[in-house]
């Protein structure tokens, strides 16, 4: 499933709707849907708010897949090229750099983040490896 989305922090949240709806239709257990859902959100908001400026002529695309046991979750925008996978871990409020706790979320709530970049899109794929049931 691909939905193609406006960058605003309401289609964000429509993303996660959507891969809520398709998680439960696909047996996910709650805890991997939840960190799934987690870091979409995450993402979502970061490429909504950094990346595309809240410009919601702006669009950007998540396609929700179950590939065997591998929920995946591809991310693409059109904004400045930024790779969060080699953004440094998350830093104490005391230190001198404060920030990247939502990125830190992510690599914890997923299997594997890889980024990529083709032409002019940002790609973020996502993957966590689910249970079937509750």
């Amino acid at each position: 499933m691909t939905l193609a989305l406006r960058a605003t922090p309401e289609e964000v949240m429509r993303s996660v709707e959507e891969l809520e709806k398709f998680g439960r239709s696909h047996g996910i257990g709650e805890k991997e849907l939840f960190e799934a859902r987690l870091a979409l959100e995450e993402c979502g908001s970061n490429i909504v708010d950094y990346a595309l400026r809240r410009d919601p002529r702006q669009i950007f695309r998540v396609t929700i897949e179950l590939i065997g046991q591998n929920l995946t979750l591809e991310l693409r925008d059109s904004g400045p090229e930024f790779d969060p996978t080699s953004f440094h871990k998350a830093q104490p409020t005391g230190s001198d750099t404060v920030g990247g706790w939502g990125l830190e979320l992510v690599r914890r709530s997923m299997d594997e983040v890889r980024y990529g970049r083709e032409e002019t899109e940002n790609i973020l794929t996502l993957t966590k490896v689910f249970r079937t049931g509750p």
